[in-house]
Formats: C-alpha cells, structure tokens, sequence
C-alpha cells in the first residue's frame, strides 16, 4: 500500500495522532462553530470557540481506530437526518451481496451528501462503509483533508496541469481503486462527473470510466475488467436542493455572461449549504452490477446513465416542475399520472413549490425549475415512457 501512501485513507494506527493534530488547531474549532452557529459565531465566537473544542475533544477522547471515528461521524449524521430531512430510503441492496466489494458509481448533486447518504444506506442494511473519491480541489486546509482521511476518502488529484503528471496520476488512482476492491474487498464511491449536475441533467462523463479501466492489463479483454470492477449505478434524489438558488445563480451568469468566477471557499459554502438545508424526502436507489460485454467506455457510460435515469425516484418538487416547464407535461393531466403523492394534496405540494420559487430571484426560476424537471425528462426516455410517475 505505500504506492498509494500520498492518496489513501488513514489506517487505524494514525488515526490518534492525526486526531490529536486537527484538534490542535485553532482554524477547525473556528469552522465548526460557524456551522453549528453561523448567527453567534461572529459577535459571541470568542466565547464558543473553546467550548466547541472541549467538545470535540471529549466525543473523541477515545477514538483510536477508523470504525470508531465513523461511529462519531453517524452520530452527527443522524441528528443531521432528522433535523433537515423528511425521511430517508433506498432500494435495490435486496439484490446486492454484503460480502461482496463494490464499485458505486451516483449521480452528482451534493458535494458531501451524496456519499452520505450511499454510505448511510449501506451501513444500515449491513454493507461495509465506503472509501470515497474526493476531488483535491476541495482539500483548502490541511484539517480538511485530514477529516476527509480519517473518514475513509482518497484523494483524486484534479490539480495536475501537466499531460504526463496527469496520467500518472489517473494511472495511480486507476490502480488503487481496483487494489481496494479486488484485494481490500473494500466499497468504492466515485460521482459519475466532476462538479455537481447543477442543471439536473445527470450526465456520466466518459472519462470517469475511461479512468477506471487505465489499470487493464492489456492481455485481459475490456469487458471481463469491467465485471471485475463489480460497477452499480446508484440514482439519489433529493426531494429539495438546498443549493438550488446558488447553482440557478451560477447557470444564470454563465449564460448571460460567458463566465463564472468562482469564489475561494464556495464550495466549503456549498457544503455547509448542502449538510444544513431542508432536503424533504431523500432516496437512493441501487441499481444492477454491470455484467454486459462491454466494448469501450461509451458502452459502459451508455448503460452506467440508463440505470441512473430509470431508477431515479422522482418527488412531487419534480413532477410539479415538469408539469409548469413544458408542453409535453401540461398535456398530461394528473388523473393519468401515477404521482409520488396523493391526488388530493397536488394543491398543498404545489402552493409549496410555487413558495419556494418566488423566495428565489425571478431571473433564476425558469433556471430551478428545469432542474428539478430534467429529472423526469431522463426518466421517460430511459423507459420509453413506461415509467411514468409523474
């Protein structure tokens, strides 16, 4: 493993000291208190800052192993579960096997939500928590990048400019994902794209997979790799985005302006945004091993993205957007729709979405709207329409 030593998760024997470093430092008490207290933290930050690192030391006081960091880590998921979700629930882990590795290939909303929830819904039906990919450019600080470590994350490094570093480095990762699943039995998570689907339009980008597959010997057949990666295409949706506005407001300066410019801590923005707002009704939906005989990566990205999109369980925040944003769906009446709600409450879950896109500016609602639509446009044509739920 020490080919990997500069990407890996921590092991167990670092856990303590790498803990008894982060809890050091000043910048990760300062963090969390803005998150745990964005009004106070401010005017009152000098009197909560020691008291929210007394706490953290004491919750970790005793951990000395990764499994015990996670246990931590679920307890602060659970509260987050039930103060900003509606409720929670997945399908398809009846036809996957615990014992067995897999390689959990999602779509892409939520920088840190999304393999949450994958991992979540694992944890509590049985499966081993996930090593997951995250992307270098989100590791600012080194107490980031230590947190992400210790939770079982690998660092993907997109900040390779140079053609040959680039390739050794998606050589290397290419590597250590088949090494964690073939001789670690450890589950992988990877998005199916860099950068969240801020459209809706859930995309698999070709690349991802051609990655994948950089560590085939040239002397096994493609298809056979492919199984071996043992890939399931995993659909989450989240009933609400709490980052809708902020992605219409990007999209509506791309498009008026040719360009957006990020700003430094965005995306740390984007994740407190994403673990604290409201969610509604969450699903993650686990679709089948890919056992097909691939030729090439558009093959895999093909079938990758139809399970994506045929899976994908739509909420009532979908349906109604769909229904205002197109022809296609105002010529469907209700009465021949199966709704993920009761009839009777179509009024009640509009007035609710028609509430939430006047609080949003009105040059970015045309924008939010089709994001939460795209969804339901995907899934008629993965189907063919036979899965209309909406």
């Amino acid at each position: 493993m020490t080919d990997f030593d500069d990407i890996r998760p921590y092991n167990d024997a670092e856990v303590r000291p790498v803990l008894d470093r982060i809890l050091a430092d000043p910048e990760l008490a300062e963090a969390v208190t803005r998150l745990k207290f964005p009004r106070l933290a401010g005017p009152l930050g000098f009197v909560l800052r020691p008291l929210v690192a007394r706490v953290m030391r004491r919750q970790l006081a005793g951990v000395n192993s990764v499994d015990e960091f996670q246990l931590v880590v679920e307890k602060y998921m659970r509260h987050m579960i039930e103060e900003t979700t509606t409720k929670i629930t997945h399908s398809g882990l009846d036809k996957l096997d615990p014992s067995r590795a897999y390689l959990f290939i999602s779509n892409h909303r939520d920088i840190a939500m999304d393999p949450a929830f994958v991992n979540w819904s694992l944890y509590h039906s049985g499966f081993k928590t996930l090593r997951i990919a995250i992307g270098d450019n989100l590791l600012t600080k080194e107490y980031v990048s230590d947190l992400m470590r210790l939770n079982k994350s690998f660092i993907v490094k997109r900040g390779v400019k140079a053609p040959r570093e680039k390739l050794k480095a998606a050589k290397k990762l290419s590597a250590y994902i088949h090494h964690s699943l073939t001789e670690d039995k450890a589950n992988i998570w990877i998005a199916q794209r860099e950068g969240r689907a801020k459209d809706g339009n859930d995309l698999t980008n070709s690349a991802v997979v051609g990655m994948l597959t950089l560590n085939r010997p040239k002397t096994q057949d493609y298809a056979d790799y492919v199984r071996e990666l043992a890939i399931v295409p995993v659909s989450i949706s989240y009933e609400l985005d709490p980052c809708d506005e902020a992605k219409a407001h990007e999209l509506h300066q791309q498009r008026t302006s040719g360009r957006y410019e990020k700003g430094d801590q965005e995306d740390v923005q984007s994740i407190a945004r994403g673990i604290a707002g409201q969610k509604g009704h969450v699903h993650v939906a686990f679709g089948d091993v890919l056992s097909g005989d691939f030729a090439d990566a558009d093959a895999v990205t093909a079938e990758i993205d139809r399970q994506i999109w045929s899976n994908y369980v739509l909420h009532p925040s979908n349906c109604i957007a769909f229904d205002q944003d197109g022809e296609e769906a105002r010529s469907l009446p209700y009465s021949d729709k199966a709704l993920p709600f009761e009839p009777s409450s179509v009024s009640e879950e509009r007035a609710s979405f028609d509430l939430r896109l006047q609080a949003i500016p009105s040059d970015y609602r045309d924008i939010v709207k089709a994001m939460y639509a795209n969804p339901v446009r995907h899934k008629l044509a993965a189907t063919g329409g036979q899965k209309r739920e909406c």
